[in-house]
């Protein structure tokens, strides 16, 4: 009778594991819930197996089983040692290295921000996205009724063309049997520039996938091979060479589920299973989401509530700032960037300034510059057109003509694109909308009020035959003219433009706006 209560019990909190693949990590609150759950099953395994136990519970209602009275007690003491121990290290008495969580520097947008290029511009959101993959996905009429697209679309740079990548998953529990044997087909590719979109197939199939069954789901997979890890968000990404992988973000608590950090990442092979494991300074440059957004939004807001301490985030509220309604992606320098709005906890529909920060190094600047909230630009756009009852996406951030301006798609009900919105970051009250059908640079001329011909950089000497210098918004700007025109902002080389003369000979390197617009000045 004895073993008989071991071996059930332990077969019970094996199939437990099975499904609930928690950590063996202390730090991990799935892995108390499991304990808790294992003791549970162990105590009424003991007294359904012992007969003589339920005769005392339900007759004398007196005396329970020693076992269980010593092992809820055990359980009930680690508890409460574990809530004693993270108000230890909660907010309460360790503000200050919740405000450190995530290192923010201040920077200036046009120095770190190119003006946009429009041939390069990812107009293109996850929803819009989502229906190109399915269209491509319903063109396969070998794979429709045997596969279905996920819904990750995870945006990456992938040789310096943003795009959103998904993979195929087993359409139902039936296609997994029927097509385990070959695996997921492929992946599906949105170019978010362009719109266009591909159905990659491989030569051998996935196999370890979320929608995967037994030791072949992918969860289960990593589980096993890193019984004491504790993962994070998983995201789906191709390397350079097209080859798909999923990113498994790992992690690690101060306390039991608290001021979670990302140490690096488990990178899974899903064709063979294979897998290893990186720090964060060791993750390759092709892998784009190291950290995930919803981690980073949590130490923005740990980062802007507590500078002053515990008390004045509550009561005082001196300094005390968050993350705006949302957030969106940015592409730049091969990397893909996060950037949301920073508002004073008392939001009056304005932001106090932006923040960016790199998915894949967690590098974060602040970019103190007052404008509107995404929310607020929303309904801005979103009035101008109000009869026609068109939906906002959420705003991209662009650098249009030196100045944060946000840009966002006005979609029908059906979902369509149908406008662009360019507003400006620091006036909400300034839309100009145009017809899609016009095109994007179009859109931008009648927002500027001048002509865009190209974002294409180009470069030339030249020699100053006249020079001139303008204050806007706040910025100095140089302008100067040999056969053409130029303008460049103070920002672009504080060491050479006031130094300027008539006759000096200049390398720059600049883009075809109204006024050709020097990005990068050499002498």
């Amino acid at each position: 009778m004895k073993y008989l209560k071991i071996i059930i019990s332990l077969v019970l909190i094996l199939l437990l594991y099975y499904f609930m693949l928690p950590p063996i990590n202390l730090s991990d609150p799935n892995f108390w819930v499991f304990v808790f759950i294992s003791v549970v099953l162990f105590c009424i395994v003991n007294l359904i197996v012992s007969s003589t136990e339920i005769l005392k519970v339900v007759i004398n209602n007196k005396k329970v089983n020693k076992k269980s009275y010593i092992l809820f007690s055990a359980l009930f003491i680690i508890f409460g040692l574990i809530i004693i121990f993270n108000v230890a290290n909660s907010p309460l008495f360790m503000a200050k290295s919740y405000y450190n969580r995530i290192s923010v520097t201040n920077s200036d947008f046009t120095t770190d921000v190119q003006p946009v290029d429009f041939d390069k511009l990812p107009l293109l959101d996850k929803d819009s996205s989502m229906k190109l993959g399915d269209k491509v996905m319903g063109q396969m009429t070998d794979l429709v009724s045997q596969f279905e697209v996920s819904n990750q679309y995870t945006q990456i740079n992938y040789n310096d063309e943003i795009i959103r990548v998904t993979p195929l998953e087993y359409a139902s529990i039936i296609k997994y049997f029927t097509n385990r044997n070959k695996g997921v087909a492929g992946y599906i590719t949105v170019d978010s520039v362009t719109g266009e979109s591909n159905l990659v197939r491989l030569d051998k199939g996935m196999k370890y996938m979320p929608s995967s069954l037994f030791f072949e789901n992918l969860y289960r997979k990593l589980r096993i091979s890193y019984p004491f890890t504790i993962f994070g968000e998983v995201n789906f990404e191709i390397d350079d060479e097209g080859n798909p992988y999923w990113i498994a973000e790992t992690i690690k608590y101060s306390g039991v589920g608290l001021k979670k950090e990302v140490t690096g990442v488990v990178i899974f092979n899903p064709i063979d299973g294979t897998s290893k494991k990186y720090k964060v300074e060791e993750v390759p440059t092709w892998v784009d989401h190291v950290y995930s957004a919803s981690l980073i939004i949590e130490q923005l807001n740990d980062w802007g509530l507590y500078k002053n301490g515990f008390f004045n985030s509550i009561f005082g509220q001196k300094d005390v700032v968050s993350t705006s309604e949302g957030y969106n992606y940015l592409a730049m320098n091969d990397d893909i960037y996060l950037y949301t709005g920073i508002t004073s906890v008392s939001s009056d529909g304005s932001n106090i300034g932006f923040i960016l920060t790199n998915m894949r190094t967690k590098e974060t600047k602040f970019y103190d510059v007052a404008g509107a909230t995404e929310t607020s630009a929303m309904a801005s756009s979103e009035g101008q057109v109000q009869q026609m009852k068109y939906t906002s996406t959420f705003p991209l951030l662009i650098n249009l003509d030196n100045k944060p301006t946000y840009l966002m798609s006005l979609k029908d009900n059906a979902g369509l694109v149908k406008m662009y919105a360019f507003v400006d970051y620091a006036d909400y009250q300034k839309v100009v909308v145009t017809e899609s059908s016009e095109g994007i640079l179009k859109a931008a001329q009648n927002y500027l009020g001048g002509n865009i011909t190209t974002g294409e950089e180009l470069t030339k000497e030249i020699t100053i035959k006249s020079i001139k210098t303008a204050v806007l918004d706040g910025t100095t700007y140089y302008y100067l003219k040999d056969d053409d025109i130029y303008r460049a902002s103070l920002k672009v080389n504080q060491n050479i433009l006031p130094f300027l003369s008539f006759d000096d000979k200049i390398k720059i390197t600049y883009k075809e706006f109204d006024i050709k617009e020097i990005i990068k000045i050499e002498k």
